[in-house]
């Protein structure tokens, strides 16, 4: 064993994202000294190859799905030519590159701490955790900490499927790097990254078939399924549900990817030239050694936390995807801040997701706070529901796209809003503003009498909550 004293540092952080970096920030301002260990590209999965790359893409694919809806306003008349696919992606890694460099690495030198290129693993005992970061070179480095943060986030997760692993299928992050459009694609899953990836790729220029087992966002209200089907249908995509895959195959005389599936309408082989599996993500954590420090790892991978974010060893916290909690980057930012908190300030600050807004960046958006009909109801609230279509809210009609609808979830015995659902265009500004609306407790009466700016998509929270007493049908322009 070495005789050289380990570096101590007063935080270790395994990763380099959204809570690695919030976690850093917030305990540099503390006047902590802070470690960094990122193995592969600063920035985890939002900036480099989630959250920013894949919202530039959607936004571009809109852009020329609009171009070629010239049927939409009267007097206009516009068209798209084919996708130079090269330059496209080429665009958006000049933006990822970008964002980096502003929103991560250069915060480093701001900040003032430190940072190490190589693969963390846990050395010494539950009481005293060490770490080791094996450099590139292979040299190893052995810190101590008196905590320490796993922040390694999650992965893409293919279902064991036969014959998949054979025909090289893509994934999320390898659909972003195509430098071509395929002429046909075939996605797999029914989540926010499958239906994003299944539109982006239909406004491109592809022949889109989606499999989903159950039904397009699941987790959410089943009037949005049933929207974005619509929405899906008029764009030429086939949604085939409650189908499962029985095995892949490639056609070797076509090249194209064959999947076997059963669905309500019984068999078929499907058929397309690239295959995307959109079915989850997983925790990062093989490697880290996290068991011979103390740390429990679910069984999907995740690091077992506590409402405070600590796992089995106290000294040792979590934060992100890798704890197994939503996969949103603005979870784990908060996750990081929460940490330092806790590690070094006793907050004893502990994560709540009562509120938590999702939002999926298809177009027409779907978006949504707070409980579901199905999970108030679960939760034992009598609920009184309204599902506004959006031929009411005025600035649908001006878009000329009243596809969708804003629905509210209320108490029948208080009126108190307990959850809101949209499909809509920017309809993640409408899950914003209903966060603040269920963080203060309102009620649809006095939502229904507010204010709230005219042609505005927000506006149509209020006009849903009038409908509780009202026949919006009757009301006028800006009508209150």
């Amino acid at each position: 064993m070495s005789d050289v004293t380990p570096a101590h540092y007063d935080l270790a952080i395994i990763g380099s994202g959204g809570g690695a970096f919030a976690a850093a920030i917030r305990a540099t301002k503390l006047g902590r000294r802070v470690l960094m260990v990122e193995r592969g590209t600063i920035g985890g999965t939002c900036v480099n190859t989630g959250c920013i790359p894949s919202k530039a893409l959607l936004a571009a694919a809109e852009s020329r799905h609009v171009a070629l809806d010239s049927s939409r306003f009267p007097g206009i008349v516009a068209s798209a030519q084919p996708v130079d696919m090269g330059k496209l992606i080429g665009g958006k890694r000049d933006l990822v590159d970008t964002m980096r460099a502003g929103k991560y690495v250069d915060l480093i030198a701001d900040y003032d701490w430190d940072l190490r290129h190589g693969d963390g693993t846990f050395t010494g005992t539950a009481e005293e955790p060490l770490l080791n970061i094996t450099a590139t070179d292979g040299s190893v480095e052995t810190m101590r900490a008196d905590h320490y943060l796993v922040a390694t986030g999650s992965a893409p997760w293919a279902p064991p499927i036969e014959g998949l692993s054979e025909v090289g299928y893509l994934t999320s992050t390898t659909a972003m790097e195509l430098e071509e459009v395929p002429k046909s694609l075939l996605v797999l899953g029914g989540g926010y990254v499958a239906l994003e990836q299944a539109q982006l790729f239909a406004r491109l220029g592809s022949q889109v078939t989606v499999l989903v087992r159950s039904r397009l966002a699941s987790q959410e209200e089943p009037e949005a399924a049933r929207a974005l089907m619509g929405v899906f249908a008029d764009e030429g995509i086939r949604v085939i549900r409650r189908a499962t895959v029985s095995a892949v195959h490639r056609d070797e005389r076509t090249g194209d990817v064959i999947a076997e599936v059963t669905s309500a309408g019984g068999k078929e082989n499907v058929r397309a030239g690239k295959l995307l599996v959109a079915t989850g993500r997983r925790p990062v954590t093989a490697g880290l050694n996290l068991g011979a420090v103390g740390v429990t790892v679910g069984d999907l991978g995740q690091i077992e936390v506590s409402d405070m974010l600590t796992s089995t060893n106290p000294r040792i916290w979590a934060a992100g995807d890798v704890t197994g909690h939503r996969e949103f980057v603005y979870v784990a930012a908060s996750h990081g801040a929460l940490v330092v908190q806790n590690a070094f300030t006793n907050a004893g600050r502990t994560v709540g997701y009562r509120h938590l807004p999702r939002v999926t960046f298809t177009s027409p958006a779907l978006a949504a706070v707070g409980m579901t009909d199905k999970e108030a109801n679960a939760a034992g609230i009598s609920c009184e529901c309204r599902v506004l279509p959006l031929e009411y809210v005025p600035r649908a009609l001006v878009n000329r796209d009243t596809r969708g609808f804003i629905k509210i979830v209320a108490d029948s015995q208080t009126g108190l809003i307990v959850g809101i659902t949209a499909v809509a265009k920017d309809a993640g500004e409408i899950a914003a503003a209903g966060v603040y609306i269920l963080e203060a407790g309102m009620t649809v009466d006095q939502v229904a009498t507010m204010w709230s700016p005219y042609l505005t998509m927000a506006e149509g929270i209020k006009i849903a909550c009038q409908s509780y007493g009202t026949d919006v049908s009757k009301l006028s322009c800006c009508a209150i």
